[in-house]
C-alpha cells in the first residue's frame, strides 16, 4: 500500500513538472560582461559597459564633456576628438552607440587642409562645453601629426551645420605630458572659465595674481632634487588654478603649490576643490605628502617644491589639505549634484583615483572659515584605470577607463530607481554657510592693491583663531605697499598677529629689514608658547634666514640662544624646524644633539591618518601595489631620514666618534625598503656629508657608510642586478611569439637570470629555491608548458588565474570593499592577506560586515612587465624560464655554425 502511494506521488509529481514545462520557457542563462563584473557598486546601482574605443582603434579616451543637445564629446589621450549619441540607460544590448569623428577640413592657421594623417583638434586632457562652443585644454608639444602646442583653445560653429569651423587658441602653454594641461571647468557665475595645470607646466604672464607671485624655495632643508630626475625641469610655483572669460582676455592666478592636480569642482556655494596627486617615489620619506582633497580658497598655496623641499601641512603661510586620501594617482573630481542618485551621493564630491581603480564619496560640512570631510568607496573595480567623469542629462553618471594608451571602456552607472528621483523637490543637504565663511569672501575681496589703510583696515585678522582667515588676511595685506604697514608690524606685541606680519615681511620686504624682524621676534619667549604657536613663529624665523640672508653674527647668537634650549623636544615637526634651522646658523651644539636621534627618533602615527590604508591597495593594482608592499614590508624611519638629511651639510660640532656613529647609519639605512627615489636620496645625502670629510678620512667613511652596497648610479642597491637596456616596446603574442621561437644566437644564462630580478618576477616566484612565494615556483615551468604558453601567461597574465594564487573581493555592508587572498576563516571572521612581501600579516574582516564575495577578475602580476626588455633580451629571459633555471640546460649551449 505505502509503495503504491508512494508510485502515485511520483506520477503525480513528473505530470506536473512536464505541465509546468510546456507552459513556461526554461529560464535563460545571462551572462554578465567581463568588462562590469569587476566593478563593485553600492546597492541598488547598475553598471552598463558602453564602448570600447581601443577595441574599436580610437585610441584611449581620457576626457569628456555633454553637448548643447546631450550628446557626449570626448578625446583619445593622443589622438582625435569623438562625439557620442548613447543609447538610453536600460537598452537592449543591441543598441549601441553612434560614434562620429570630429574632422575638421579647414583648420585655421595651418595653411593647408588636414589629411587623414593629421589631426585637426585633440590630445586633450579637459573639455567643457559652454557659450556655444567647445573648450579644448590641449596637451601636446606642437609636431607632424598634430600642430597644435600646448593651450587652451576655443571651438565654435559658425554656420550652425552642426560642424565645429572655427578654432581660436585662448593662451599657449608651455609643458605637456602627465604633469601638463589639464582640465578646463565653467566658473560658478556660468561665465567664467578655470583652468587646472600640473607641476611641469609653466604658469604664463598673469593680468592678476590673487597669490602674490614672489615663489621661492622657502626652506632651509638643502635641496636635493629627485635622484632620479623626475622633477629637475618642473617649476617652483608647482601646479596651478587660473581663472578666464569666456574669450580668453584676462587672465588670473587663483592658487598655486600642487603637484599634479588633474580636475577641480566647484560646490553650491561656489567654493573651488581640487583633487592633487602624491609622488609615489617619495614613498617612506619624511617629505612625502599623500593624495588629498584641497579646499583652494583665494590665493592659496599648498607648498609643492621639487625634490625634497615640500613644505609640511602645518607651514602657515601654506594651507592643509581637507582632506588625506593616500597613494594613487588622482583625475576626476566633481560634484554629483546633477545625478539621480540617493541623497548622500548626489550631495557628495566624486573624486576618480587611476591607479587603484576607486572612486570615492566625499561629503563635506562647514567647519570655521572652511570645511571638514569624511570619504568612503562609492565605485571600485580592478582593474580600472578611471580617467573622466560626467553626469549627463539622464542623471546618470560616466565615466571613461584608459590613459597612456591602455584599454579604454565607456561606462554608465545608474541607480535603479532613479525615475523616482525629482531632482527639483528633494531635499538638498548643502553646507550652511557660516559666518566665517562669509568673513574669509570679504577678506579675499581684498587680494588686490587697494584703497591707502586697507592693511590698517585688516590687520586685527591676523590673530583671527581661524588658520583660513589669518591666511586670506596675510595674502591681502601682502598685496598692499610694505610701506603701509611696516610700523605696524614692528609694533605689534600680540604673538599671532606678531608671527603672521613677519611672514608677510620675509615675502615682501628687503633684506635691510631683517635685524630689526629678528629683534622683534627675539622679544617673544617661544619656550612659552603652545606648539602651534611655536611652530609658527619657528617658520618666521626661516622664511627670515631664507628670504633675506644668514644673519649678522650678533643677530644668529640671539636666535641660537632664543631657540636652541627647545631641541631636542618631544614632538617631531618640532625637531624638524629646530634643526634645520640651527644647522644653517651653524650652531655648535647641533651636531652633538642630532646624532643620537639618528637611532632613537621614532616615526609618528597620530595625525598621519589617510582615507585609505596602504595595506588595502596592494592588490588593487600590481604595478604600484608592489612598491607599497615592499615597503610596508620594511618601513624606511622617515624621521631619522630627516635628521640624516639635514647633518649632511652641518659644519661645525664634528667629532671623530660622531662621525663613526653618523656614517654608520646610512649602511643601516639601505636596508630599509622605499619608493623608487629612496636609495638615491639617501645617497645624495650621504655624498653630500663626505664632501666634508679630509681626504686622508674619505675611504673610511665612504665604505663604512655603505658605499660597496650601492649600483654605480646610486639610485639603486647593487645586488639588485643591473637592468634591461631596452629599447623597450609594447610587446604582444603575435610580435614576441616569433621571435623567442626563432633559433637566432646564443642565449645568455647570467643575463636571463639579472633579468629575472631586475624586472621583479624573483619578487613573487621562485626558481631553484631562490626568490618569493607568492606566485607559482616556475623551477618545473619548462618541462610543462610550451614557450607559447609560458609568454601567454606573461604578456596576458589575467586571461587564466588559478585558485591556488586568486585574491577575492569582499564587499562589506557599508559600500567599501576589501581586496586580499583569503587564507582562513573561522565562524565570526575572515583572515585575509593583502602584502605580498609580508605574507604573515593578515587582515580580520568581520564575517557579519561582509555582504558579498567574489573571486577577483585581476592577476597579481603586472601587465607590461616584459615591455622594458628588447628582442635579445626578451630571448634570454625567456630562455631563463624555460630551462627553470638550469644553467647547463640545451638552451644555454653554444649554437653550431651551420
Amino acid at each position: 500500500m505505502q509503495s503504491y502511494k508512494r508510485n502515485v506521488l511520483w506520477l503525480a509529481l513528473i505530470i506536473s513538472l512536464i505541465f509546468v514545462g510546456c507552459r513556461e520557457e526554461p529560464e535563460k542563462i545571462i551572462e554578465v560582461d567581463p568588462k562590469v563584473k569587476k566593478i563593485v557598486l553600492p546597492p541598488d546601482f547598475v553598471a552598463e559597459h558602453i564602448y570600447s574605443p581601443s577595441d574599436n582603434e580610437l585610441g584611449s579616451w581620457v576626457a569628456m564633456t555633454f553637448d548643447q543637445k546631450g550628446r557626449m564629446i570626448t578625446s583619445d589621450q593622443f589622438g582625435s576628438l569623438y562625439r557620442i549619441e548613447l543609447p538610453p540607460i536600460g537598452s537592449d544590448s543591441t543598441v549601441k552607440p553612434v560614434i562620429q569623428k570630429l574632422d575638421f577640413p579647414k583648420v585655421e592657421g595651418s595653411g593647408k587642409d588636414t589629411t587623414d594623417k593629421t589631426i585637426g583638434m585633440g590630445f586633450a586632457q579637459g573639455l567643457l562645453w559652454a557659450h556655444n562652443s567647445l573648450y579644448v585644454m590641449v596637451n601636446h608639444k606642437a609636431n607632424d601629426e598634430f600642430s597644435k602646442g600646448s593651450g587652451l583653445y576655443r571651438l565654435q560653429d559658425t554656420d550652425n551645420n552642426d560642424q565645429f569651423d572655427k578654432i581660436t587658441q585662448l593662451v599657449a602653454l608651455e609643458g605637456a605630458g602627465e604633469h601638463g594641461p589639464h582640465s578646463v571647468v565653467l566658473g560658478p557665475d556660468s561665465t567664467s572659465i578655470y583652468v587646472v595645470a600640473g607641476n611641469f607646466t609653466d604658469l604664463p604672464q598673469m593680468d592678476h595674481y590673487k597669490l602674490p607671485p614672489t615663489w621661492q624655495r622657502d626652506n632651509l632643508f638643502r635641496m636635493i632634487l629627485d635622484p632620479q630626475g623626475h622633477d629637475a625641469d618642473s617649476y617652483d610655483k608647482g601646479g596651478w588654478i587660473a581663472k578666464t572669460d569666456s574669450v580668453g582676455s584676462q587672465w588670473e592666478l587663483i592658487s598655486s603649490g600642487f603637484r599634479n592636480p588633474f580636475d577641480i569642482a566647484f560646490n553650491r556655494e561656489g567654493e573651488l576643490f581640487t583633487y592633487d596627486s602624491d609622488m609615489e617615489w617619495d614613498f617612506g620619506m619624511p617629505w612625502y605628502r599623500p593624495t588629498r582633497i584641497c579646499h583652494v580658497t583665494s590665493g592659496a598655496e599648498f607648498g609643492w617644491r621639487k625634490g625634497n623641499d615640500k613644505w609640511p601641512a602645518y607651514y602657515p603661510d601654506n594651507l592643509p589639505a581637507l582632506l588625506n586620501i593616500g597613494q594613487g594617482s588622482p583625475t576626476n573630481l566633481m560634484f554629483a549634484y546633477n545625478a539621480r542618485f540617493p541623497e548622500k551621493y548626489r550631495n557628495s564630491l566624486l573624486a576618480f583615483d587611476w591607479s587603484f581603480g576607486m572612486i570615492y564619496s566625499i561629503q563635506l560640512g562647514a567647519k570655521g572659515a572652511s570645511y571638514q570631510a569624511k570619504a568612503e568607496e562609492f565605485i571600485s573595480g580592478s582593474p580600472l584605470a578611471l580617467t573622466d567623469g560626467e553626469i549627463g542629462p539622464d542623471g546618470a553618471l560616466y565615466f571613461l577607463t584608459g590613459g597612456r594608451k591602455l584599454e579604454s571602456d565607456l561606462y554608465r552607472v545608474y541607480y535603479k530607481d532613479f525615475k523616482k528621483i525629482n531632482l527639483d523637490k528633494t531635499k538638498e543637504n548643502q553646507a550652511q554657510t557660516s559666518y566665517l565663511h562669509k568673513l574669509r569672501k570679504e577678506l579675499e575681496q581684498y587680494h588686490h592693491a587697494a584703497a591707502p589703510g586697507t592693511a590698517a583696515k585688516l590687520w586685527p585678522y591676523l590673530k583671527y583663531k581661524d588658520r583660513f582667515i589669518r591666511y586670506a588676511a596675510r595674502i591681502a595685506i601682502e598685496h598692499q605697499p610694505v610701506a603701509s604697514w611696516i610700523d605696524l608690524a614692528l609694533r605689534e606685541r600680540n604673538v599671532t598677529t606678531l608671527t603672521e606680519a613677519m611672514i608677510a615681511l620675509a615675502r615682501t620686504g628687503e633684506p635691510a629689514l631683517q635685524s630689526s624682524m629678528l629683534k622683534k621676534m627675539a622679544t617673544v619667549e617661544i619656550a612659552s608658547l603652545p606648539l602651534v604657536m611655536q611652530q609658527n613663529l619657528l617658520r618666521a624665523y626661516e622664511l627670515t634666514i631664507a628670504r633675506l640672508g644668514i644673519p649678522k653674527r650678533q643677530d644668529k647668537e640671539v636666535i641660537i640662544q632664543q631657540i636652541g634650549s627647545l631641541y631636542p623636544s618631544g614632538n617631531n615637526a618640532l625637531n624638524q624646524q629646530l634643526s634645520k634651522i640651527l644647522v644653517a646658523l651653524d650652531a655648535k651644539d647641533v651636531v652633538e644633539k642630532t646624532v643620537p636621534l639618528l637611532y632613537t627618533a621614532k616615526d609618528d602615527t597620530a595625525g598621519r591618518e589617510t582615507v585609505t590604508q596602504s595595506s588595502d591597495l596592494i592588490l588593487r593594482n600590481p604595478q604600484y601595489g608592489l612598491d607599497i608592499a615592499n615597503m610596508l614590508a620594511k618601513m624606511p624611519p622617515a624621521q631619522q631620514i630627516y635628521f640624516a638629511t639635514v647633518l649632511s651639510v652641518a659644519e661645525s660640532g664634528w667629532t671623530t666618534q660622531l662621525r663613526e656613529v653618523y656614517f654608520k647609519w646610512f649602511y643601516d639605512a639601505f636596508g630599509y625598503k622605499g619608493g623608487n627615489s629612496y636609495i638615491g636620496f639617501l645617497d645624495r645625502a650621504r655624498k653630500r656629508a663626505l664632501q666634508k670629510v679630509g681626504k686622508s678620512e674619505y675611504v673610511h667613511y665612504n665604505k663604512l657608510s655603505g658605499d660597496s652596497l650601492l649600483s654605480a648610479t646610486g639610485t639603486s642597491l647593487a645586488f639588485e642586478g643591473e637592468g634591461p637596456k631596452g629599447p623597450g616596446k609594447n610587446w604582444k603574442m603575435e610580435d614576441a611569439l616569433p621571435i623567442v621561437e626563432k633559433d637566432s644566437g646564443d642565449r645568455d644564462f647570467k643575463r636571463g637570470a639579472a633579468l629575472f630580478a631586475a624586472i621583479r618576477c624573483k619578487s613573487c616566484h621562485t626558481v631553484r629555491g631562490e626568490g618569493g612565494s607568492i606566485g607559482p615556483d616556475l623551477t618545473q615551468l619548462g618541462t610543462r608548458f610550451t614557450m607559447k604558453d609560458i609568454l601567454e601567461s606573461v604578456i596576458e597574465p589575467n586571461k587564466v588565474i588559478s585558485d591556488q594564487y586568486a585574491s577575492t573581493v569582499f564587499t562589506l555592508k557599508d559600500g567599501s570593499s576589501i581586496l586580499g587572498r583569503l587564507k582562513n576563516e573561522d565562524e565570526e571572521n575572515y583572515y585575509v592577506s593583502q602584502n605580498p612581501y609580508a605574507p604573515q600579516v593578515l587582515k580580520q574582516i568581520p564575517k557579519k560586515s561582509v555582504m558579498a564575495s567574489k573571486i577577483a577578475e585581476v592577476s597579481m602580476m603586472p601587465p607590461g612587465t616584459i615591455n622594458v626588455l628588447n628582442p635579445a633580451e626578451l630571448k634570454d629571459l625567456m630562455a631563463y624560464l624555460k630551462s627553470g633555471g638550469n644553467a647547463e640546460s640545451e638552451l644555454f649551449k653554444p649554437k653550431k655554425a651551420k
